[in-house]
Formats: structure tokens, C-alpha cells, sequence
């Protein structure tokens, strides 16, 4: 019985498949799923220059023959023929990125390896001439042993002698068996060095750009020195975001001064005063102050993301990630999650692994978001003394940096523990595309500064200003009998709802300030710093000398440095955040690994909290 012929594109993502299926099948093509699999199956036909009409079927893009996401299975399937209701193509169409050639290589070597028909499509040679790339297309196939036809298949250039090559491949008897045994052991570091001598070898000339970044790399990308400059690039980062932060951090405490004396001026003495100065300005104020530390911070992430080195910064974390059972692909929910958990949890939908993801999802909590850093810098300020350790290494930034550095441990240490534990398994590592190093545009970065900006002051300007007049009006009232000697703060609603708390955190240090402190830090992490300002903004009530103190002389004179240090650890592990709470719940579809979460977190913010406490107090500090 004849069969008509079938061949199928198969390659990397962003290859351009689908714009070389559309060019050659045109009109003549339709849309479905793979029996059984909701994968998107799209098959057309193609005539050859002899008459004959065959079957072209694009398959999903996949960087290995081990698949790691319903749309990679479908394709390792159909390329050995074990589709369910599918045969097995009688001539493979690799379509690989002439760009990007060491990178599609890898998968090509593999696929060539398996035996079947192939021709490599060489396409977007147009893009590689523009970035100033020239190849050898004869020189590629003598090393590869099948045909390379370059492309531009958006221009359908090269579509007649890829046509041609096609019906030189194919078999003189169609319908090829399955292949049973799918392939043989490989050596992924060998295919990686094959494929990069073979693209070496193919590079007729390049611009001094490419030859740059290629040099770059080597340097970036060392298994040594690339994590050693990702370390110092974070270390300077801290440095940076205490040093640049001093001078607008005084402008913005002074406008706010400013405003309340301005207050205090015009308004009468009474409620409404009261809640302005003690509440909005003390409470959402002593937030807003540290919008220069978060600009600083997200300055050079967006520096990092457009300059191209974010992406090489996640392939340094991949081995790392893989060998504690995490997913490579949970690098970037994990690195958006330094913004905010929110984002980063909704960006593990990415990670096809359920397992995989739910281990993402559960420690995302842990990368230290922009939440935190009012608090850190608030402690570090009072805390740390603002002087340089050796050769001009700023104390207060080493400290923010371990902070840092400790989250990250956590997380790698919780998902070992996890992987062995209640999501048993071992994550896979993956591959990606390492992008051009390129200047920044100051427009882009300055509009996500802005953005970043407005996201902060909107937070600040709903749930940190709720929750400080909610939280102002219960520490206000009910107000303690006259000259009873009483503390308005410790009579208050809120002060009485602390010394229920203290109790249970007294052992670890933390004083009747915190534990009312933490109470509405559940909303947002950064309100403890408002719900401190307020509590002592109510406690200096008309005392001239206290009202003029700043927060963080306020605290030094009232907390041990042990119980400063305790504090910071806290913040490193709790989960204090609502939003983070609720949208664990909606991504795992119930409240199990929710209360699981916040369960484990503040058990380990208690345990190290103590530990913190205990050793800095045995230590006399």
C-alpha cells in the first residue's frame, strides 16, 4: 500500500518553524490536536519539483529528546514514530537559527545521530548577516554529513534548493518503522563541545562585537570566576544602594517634617491633627523614605536585564539549582520573586513539572523582596555602624548583603529538603539562548524606574495607609485614665493585643514594640516599619525631645543589639504577607500547601530568630 510521504520540522524554540511550514504549505494546512494530548498539532502538504505531493507536520520546539513538557513529549514521540494514530516522518527538516548556531547544534548533533533522513534548514541568515555573521553552509554540511540549505523563510528565500534536498532525502519506500530503542547514552557536555566546534569551523567572519561577546563569555560564564563576578556585582549592588541612598533619603525626611509642622501650624490641636502627624505622616512617611534604596536596587536589575548579563546570571544558578532537586527553569519565578513573591509564584506556571513547580512555589517566600528592604535598611541604619570594614567596603552593606545571601541559602537548603521530603523528586536543568550584550536605552530604564516607582507609592498609598489609621486608631484608643502613669501605647486596643503575643516571642527577644510591630506586618512586610513609627510616634505624644528623635534613634535607645539582630532574621524567613498567602492558594488550588507554607516559615523565622538571639546575647554583644 503507498503512503504519502511525511517530513516534519522539528528544532529549538524561536527557530522559525512555523514561518518555514507556512511557507511551504501556504494555504494548504490545518489545525488540531495530537490524539489524546492537548497539543497543538499543525499538518499541510508541500509539492516537490518531480510532481509529488507530501505531508509536512511542525512540531513543537524542543531543545532535547528529553522531554520536560507535554509539548517536548509530543515531539520526541513523533520524531521515533511512537505518536499515538501517528507514523513516523520519513525525513527530518532541522531547522536551526543561524545565530544562534552553536546553541542548535546541540540538538541537531542529536537528532543526526538517530539515523533517519535528515536536512539541517539553515534559517534567519539574513538576521546573522545583519549582527555581522557569515557561514559556510558547505563547510557546515561536510561536518554535519547531511544537507544545509540556508533560509529566510519569512522571505521565503532558499525554499526551492531546501525543496530539492528533500526529495533527495527521502526514501525510496515510505512509512519507516518505529524506532524502538529511542537513543543511545549521550554525553551532553561532548554534544555541547561538538556543537560549538562545528559552528566555530562554519563562521566565515563576524563583526568584532559577536568575537567580543563570545570573549566576554569565556570570562562571565567561567564555572570559577563567572559566580565570583556575580558575587561581586550583588556585593556592589549593596554597597551602592547605602551609599547613593543617603542624601535623597535626608530630602525626603526633611519634606516630610516640613509637612507635619505645616500641619501642626495650621490645624488645631486634637484627632485630626493627631492621625495626620502620628498616623499618615510618622506611619506611611517613615515607608516612603526608603524609595531611593528600592530605586537604587531596581536601577541596576534593569541595568543587568537589558545589558544581557541576567540571562548568563541564570545559567550560572542552573547547575547550582539542578543539584539542590530544582527545576533550572525556576531561576527567573525565583529572580522575579526579589520584586515581589506575587509575580514570581504567578511565573512558575512556566515550570511544567508539577512537582517542580510546587517546590518553587514554596520557597519563592524566601527570596528577599522589595518588601523587606524598609525594615533591613531601618535595623542596619540604627544598628550597624556606618563605617568601612577594610578598603572602603561599607559595613552597613555587607550586612544587607548577608541578609541577601541568607535567603538564597535558605531557599537552596529548604528545596533539598523538600525534594527529599513531601515533594519527593530531582529537578532537570535547561537549556536557553544567551542574548547579545547591548547598551542599555536610558528610556527603558527609566520607565521601569518609574513603574517600579509608582507600584511602590501605590502600595504605600493603599495598604500601608490603611493599615496605619487602622492601626493608629487602635493604638490610640481607649486612652489610659488621667495620671494614672499608664502608657497610651501599652493601654491601647493594639498594646493589649501585643502583650498576648509577647509572651509566646519573649524567648527569642523581641520586646512589647515588636510583637505589635508583626500583628500588621501580615498585611505588608514593609508596614512593620510604619506600625514602629506609629507606636512611637504615640508614645512621644507631646514631648518636644522624643518627637524630634528619628525612628532609628528612637529604637537604639530602646532595643539591645541582639534583639535587633533577631529581628532582621525574622524578616528573613516569615511569611508576612497576605498577598503571598492568597495567591499560593489560588496557584495550588486549596489551602494545603498554603498553611504548609506559612506553617514552615514562621517556624523557621522563630527557630533562627532564636538561634540569632541566644548566640549574639552568649556572645555579649
Amino acid at each position: 500500500m503507498d503512503h504519502t510521504a511525511l517530513i516534519a520540522l522539528v528544532g529549538n524554540p524561536n527557530a522559525g518553524k512555523s514561518a518555514l511550514f507556512n511557507a511551504l504549505t501556504g494555504a494548504r494546512q490545518k489545525v488540531g490536536n495530537y490524539p489524546g494530548v492537548t497539543v497543538e498539532r499543525k499538518i499541510g502538504q508541500m509539492d516537490l519539483d518531480d510532481g509529488r505531493t507530501i505531508d509536512v507536520v511542525d512540531l513543537p520546539g524542543t531543545y532535547s529528546l528529553d522531554p520536560k513538557s507535554p509539548d517536548e513529549v509530543v515531539t520526541r514521540n513523533a520524531v521515533f514514530g511512537h505518536q499515538s494514530g501517528e507514523r513516523a516522518p520519513d525525513v527530518l527538516v532541522i531547522v536551526v537559527d543561524a545565530a544562534n548556531l552553536d546553541n542548535h547544534l546541540r540538538f541537531a548533533l542529536e537528532l543526526i545521530a538517530l539515523g533517519r533522513p535528515c536536512v539541517v534548514a539553515l534559517n534567519m541568515v539574513d538576521l546573522a548577516t545583519r549582527d555581522g555573521l557569515e557561514l559556510d553552509a558547505k563547510r557546515l554540511a561536510e561536518d554535519l554529513g547531511v544537507s544545509v540549505i540556508p533560509t529566510v523563510a519569512v522571505r521565503r528565500r532558499g525554499l526551492d534548493h531546501l525543496r530539492a534536498a528533500i526529495t533527495a532525502a527521502l526514501p525510496e519506500h515510505t512509512a519507516p518503522a518505529p524506532v524502538h530503542i529511542e537513543h543511545a547514552d549521550r554525553d551532553e557536555a561532548a554534544l555541547r563541545r561538538e556543537a560549538r566546534r562545528i559552528a566555530a569551523r562554519a563562521i566565515v567572519s563576524e563583526t568584532p562585537s559577536r568575537r567580543l561577546t563570545a570573549r566576554i563569555d569565556r570570562v562571565v560564564l567561567h564555572p570559577v570566576i563567572g559566580p565570583l563576578i556575580l558575587l561581586a556585582l550583588l556585593f556592589v549592588i549593596f554597597q551602592a544602594v547605602f551609599s547613593w541612598s543617603e542624601a535623597p533619603i535626608a530630602m525626603i525626611e526633611e519634606a516630610f517634617a516640613a509637612l507635619e509642622g505645616l500641619i501642626e501650624e495650621t490645624l488645631p490641636a486634637g484627632f485630626l491633627t493627631d492621625m495626620l502627624t502620628q498616623g499618615v505622616i510618622a506611619g506611611v512617611g517613615s515607608v516612603v523614605v526608603f524609595l531611593p534604596q528600592i530605586l537604587i536596587l531596581f536601577f541596576f536589575i534593569l541595568m543587568l536585564e537589558a545589558t544581557g548579563y541576567m540571562t548568563r546570571a541564570a545559567f550560572l544558578m542552573d547547575g547550582l539549582m539542578a543539584r539542590a532537586g530544582l527545576s533550572g527553569r525556576a531561576f527567573i519565578p525565583l529572580l522575579s520573586s526579589f520584586a515581589c513573591a506575587v509575580p514570581g509564584i504567578m511565573a512558575t506556571r512556566t515550570i511544567p513539572d508539577p512537582k517542580d513547580r510546587l517546590t518553587t512555589i514554596l520557597i519563592a517566600p524566601l527570596m528577599t523582596c522589595s518588601a523587606r528592604l524598609p525594615v533591613y535598611t531601618l535595623i542596619i541604619g540604627a544598628f550597624i555602624p556606618n563605617r568601612d570594614v577594610w578598603g572602603g567596603i561599607g559595613l552597613q552593606g555587607l550586612v544587607l548583603f548577608a541578609l541577601y545571601v541568607a535567603g538564597i541559602v535558605s531557599a537552596i537548603i529548604v528545596a533539598v529538603l523538600l525534594r527529599l521530603g513531601v515533594v519527593k523528586g530531582g529537578g532537570g536543568s535547561f537549556l536557553m539562548e544567551l542574548p547579545k550584550y547591548q547598551m542599555p536605552l536610558l528610556r527603558d530604564v527609566l520607565i521601569g524606574l518609574w513603574q517600579r516607582a509608582l507600584i511602590f507609592l501605590k502600595r504605600a498609598g493603599t495598604i500601608i495607609f490603611y493599615t496605619t489609621i487602622l492601626l493608629w486608631v487602635l493604638l490610640s484608643f481607649p486612652k489610659p485614665p488621667a495620671d494614672s502613669g499608664l502608657r497610651a501605647v501599652d493601654y491601647s486596643a493594639a498594646g493589649r493585643i501585643a502583650s498576648v503575643l509577647e509572651p509566646v516571642l519573649r524567648p527569642i527577644g523581641f520586646n512589647h514594640e515588636i510583637s505589635l510591630a508583626l500583628i500588621p506586618a501580615m498585611a505588608a512586610r514593609e508596614v512593620a516599619v510604619s506600625a514602629l513609627a506609629t507606636a512611637n510616634a504615640i508614645d512621644a505624644g507631646d514631648d518636644e525631645e522624643a518627637t524630634a528623635q528619628s525612628l532609628a534613634d528612637r529604637l537604639r535607645g530602646r532595643w539591645s543589639l541582639p534583639t535587633a539582630l533577631a529581628f532582621l532574621t525574622w524578616f528573613v524567613f516569615a511569611p508576612q504577607c497576605i498577598s503571598t498567602i492568597a495567591i499560593t492558594r489560588r496557584e495550588t488550588n486549596g489551602w494545603r500547601w498554603p498553611l504548609f507554607m506559612v506553617g514552615y516559615l514562621f517556624v523557621l523565622a522563630y527557630i533562627a530568630s532564636g538561634i540569632v538571639f541566644w548566640t549574639a546575647t552568649a556572645l555579649g554583644l
